[in-house]
């Protein structure tokens, strides 16, 4: 039994979605050359309709006339609503250039008289609520074999008026009977040959008087609507009944909009139950006068189904009993009875043969059902938007019930406080619906030990707890819209497959989930708070690598939350590195960076003599700080000296002999170290204090300046002064050859120098010195202002 419902559920399933992706598609593609001017007061066709229009939507005007020009030009044209306008005559010829036309809808008009042209490609024709006196058939009507559904009304009927379309295979018939007024003279009667839906309406203020036998053959569904009874004409609708529900294929009879008396809708289960009618749906029912208890014979009946909904009661004193006793003791597979505004169930006397009810949206509280032993054999229970308020005793009234399978009490008000014990649930439950609810984190404790599904969205559970029952049998659990910090995990759930758990309060998954759930084939855990830091970064990849038809909603509904600024990003786009997130990786990165930069200083320290040149920024510093603590008159630059020599110890037989003669010879004021040094002061202040106060820095090149520390020294403060004045005052006298290789690599800046600037070379030739000189002089060809010791000015 369970197999084959199943395998109907999974047909019947696999049908409905090729129907629905069927219906988008052709509403997709009618909706490119849809046209819809419903609504907006039209008193005719406006002339300047797309010519491409395929659906016509002019329902709900004031337009009371058509002509072939109206419509003429829409070739294409498929669909054409014009219900509920003033349309009282038409000529179905203007449609001879619609031959593509399949659904007209002329309902709700002022339509009198038609003039019949055919238009083959009809399915859908709805000339009903109309003023027709007779039914407005004509012979053309034949030839629509297409034709499906056929809409018709009159207010009176003769035997053979549908006649011209009796070999017609319609699917629905829709007949209008509001305007039917009885003949005085008799009874009259309608045949309908062919359909498979018959949908007759009634005025809906008027009692139930018509006296017509309509006879269909092959009839599968019966639809009435508008019926209003008492009991004085109750006989007259079961005797109108008598000749359509004759036939052995009717399975479904429907009514719609009925008031009646109890007495006469018991009087009514009573014609109806030895008849061939299996289902049985009433819609809209008002009870009036009075309920009192009437006789029922269960006699034996094809009946499997029995469905009312939305159930208005004008009684306001009667028995209770009166309804207990018909509905409960229905011999019959499944009952529907919801909205209704009173309690109108109790556990059946006998083994019942229930195996379905619903009762949904009605009154009923926790005792329902509460130790009842005859519904044995039912399977499914909807409990629905009631007034149920303890899970405790849920499970306890399903205790007797050893055939459930299938229970729904969402939309209650039910809670667990956790402190009756285990929940004496019946084991057969496979199918639990605890959704919209209050329940809490307790209600683990208190499931069906074989649950497979599962439903507990929007309640108030914030946590899984970790010491539950084990729930191996749970295949899909929803747990939407409650207030989850985190995932669960399939410890207890060993065979999950489908988990729902969006719209919940989870910021930072577990790690643990993708390892624990591996048969996971569909989860929905969109539209969360996460947070997306490192901890989120497992959660990610795990997820990213699972196909998206497991993951539903991917990526789109996976957004950051926070910090503010990956908030709304996608989590696919959201990327941080391994080295940011792994403290140890992080703490290793740092020291060998470290140990790295430690080698390479040391390295650069032997190779470029770095401490060196530390020393020497340092005594530049100290020296600079120092001359800021002089007053503002004495730091005002005046130059004392032409140009300074350095040079060295070893070559200071060419300085004095050769260069200071020839230099003093044309009035330039020499500095040299051994006679302008100031005693007291330290070596480098008086490099400085003379780089300072000379126009010129000579440097006299040779290996033995190479050599000498100090002319380094002095080298390196001349060149730091030249870019500290943005001057060129430095000159490059090369008395000797030197070789490339034989400058120290500590002294970069001299080997910088020489191959960058230019310099003058002494020649070994007399004849060549000549040169030599002028370039020199003409190196201090300009007047200078220089202020001696004494301070008296010298040109």
């Amino acid at each position: 039994m369970t197999e084959d419902k199943e395998s109907v559920i999974r047909i019947f399933n696999f049908v409905y979605i090729l129907t629905l992706v069927g219906t988008i598609i052709q509403l997709s593609e009618e909706s490119k050359f849809a046209v819809d001017m419903s609504k907006i007061g039209l008193t005719r066709v406006p002339k300047d309709l797309p010519p491409e229009t395929k659906v016509l939507d002019m329902s709900q005007n004031n337009i009371s006339e058509l002509h072939i020009s109206d419509v003429s030009f829409l070739s294409g044209l498929k669909v054409l609503r014009l219900s509920h306008n003033r349309i009282w005559c038409l000529d179905f010829s203007i449609f001879k250039f619609n031959q593509d036309l399949e659904y007209l809808d002329l309902s709700h008009n002022q339509l009198q008289k038609i003039s019949c042209h055919p238009i083959m490609s009809l399915k859908h024709l709805d000339l009903s609520f109309n003023d027709f006196e007779v039914l407005p058939i004509c012979k053309e009507f034949g030839n629509l074999t297409q034709l499906d559904f056929l809409g018709l009304s009159a207010t009176k009927l003769q035997q053979l008026d549908l006649l011209p379309i009796a070999h017609l295979h319609l699917s629905y018939i829709l007949l209008d009977l509001e305007g039917y007024y009885v003949k005085e003279n008799g009874t009259e009667s309608l045949q309908i040959l062919n359909t498979k839906t018959l949908h007759l309406v009634f005025h809906p203020n008027s009692l139930f008087s018509v006296q017509v036998n309509i006879s269909v053959n092959s009839l599968g569904c019966l639809q009435l609507t508008n019926i209003k009874l008492n009991d004085d004409n109750c006989e007259v609708f079961i005797k109108f009944l008598l000749e359509l529900i004759r036939e052995p294929t009717l399975l479904n009879f429907t009514l719609n909009h009925v008031e009646t008396t109890w007495k006469c809708l018991v009087r009514v289960f009573q014609f109806l139950w030895p008849k061939p009618v299996e289902y049985l749906n009433i819609y809209n029912l008002t009870i009036v006068k009075s309920i009192d208890e009437e006789d029922f014979t269960y006699s034996e009946t094809a009946l499997k189904a029995l469905k009312i909904e939305h159930i208005t009661n004008r009684v306001f004193i009667f028995s209770q009993q009166a309804l207990y006793t018909v509905f409960s003791e229905m011999n019959i597979m499944m009952l529907t009875i919801s909205d209704t505004p009173f309690i109108h169930m109790v556990c059946p006397q006998a083994p019942s043969t229930f195996k379905f009810l619903n009762f949904t949206q009605n009154v009923f509280t926790d005792s329902i059902f509460q130790n009842c032993s005859t519904l044995v054999r039912l399977e499914i229970l909807i409990l629905q938007k009631n007034e149920l308020k303890d899970l405790f005793k849920i499970g306890f009234m399903t205790k007797n019930m050893p055939s459930l399978e299938i229970l729904d009490v969402s939309c209650n008000s039910l809670e667990y406080d956790g402190h009756d014990g285990n929940c004496p649930w019946v084991g057969s439950i496979v199918v639990l619906n605890l959704s919209s609810n209050i329940l809490t984190d307790s209600v683990f404790r208190c499931l069906p030990p074989r649950v497979k599904v599962l439903d507990l969205h929007n309640n108030r559970i914030r946590s899984i707890p970790k010491q539950i029952m084990k729930l191996e049998s749970l295949q899909e659990l929803n747990l939407a819209f409650n207030s989850l910090t985190d995932l669960p995990g399939c410890g207890t759930f060993s065979r999950l497959s489908v988990l729902i758990i969006d719209y919940n309060s989870i910021s930072n998954p577990s790690a643990d989930f993708s390892q624990s759930c591996q048969n996971i084939r569909s989860i929905k855990a969109g539209n969360n708070p996460f947070q997306c830091t490192c901890e989120l970064r497992e959660f990610i990849r795990s997820i990213g690598q699972v196909s998206s038809d497991v993951v539903e909603g991917w990526p789109d509904s996976y957004k950051c939350d926070y910090p503010e600024s990956y908030k709304g990003t996608q989590l696919k786009d959201f990327h941080v590195s391994q080295l940011s997130c792994n403290t140890a990786l992080l703490i290793v990165t740092i020291v060998v960076t470290v140990l790295v930069l430690a080698v390479t200083v040391t390295i650069l320290c032997i190779y470029l003599d770095l401490p060196w040149y530390l020393r020497m920024v340092c005594q530049w510093t100290q020296t600079r700080r120092r001359a800021r603590n002089v007053p503002l008159e004495e730091l005002q630059r005046t130059l004392q000296f032409h140009a300074f020599i350095s040079y060295s110890e070893h070559d200071s037989a060419w300085v004095k002999n050769e260069l200071v003669p020839c230099l003093e010879k044309e009035d330039i004021r020499i500095c040299l170290h051994e006679r302008n040094f100031v005693a007291g002061k330290s070596i480098v202040e008086n490099i400085i204090n003379c780089i300072e106060k000379s126009y010129k820095s000579i440097f006299v090149l040779s290996p033995n300046f190479v050599q000498s520390e100090w002319c380094h020294y002095e080298l390196y403060f001349a060149h730091h002064n030249l870019f500290h004045e943005g001057s060129n005052n430095l000159i490059l006298i090369l008395l000797e050859p030197i070789p490339q290789n034989s400058i120290p690599s500590k002294y970069h800046k001299l080997r910088a120098l020489m191959t960058q600037r230019t310099y003058l070379e002494w020649p070994k030739e007399k004849s060549k010195r000549g040169l030599f000189w002028a370039n020199i002089r003409a190196a201090f060809n300009m007047k200078l202002a220089l202020v001696t010791e004494n301070n008296d000015v010298k040109t």
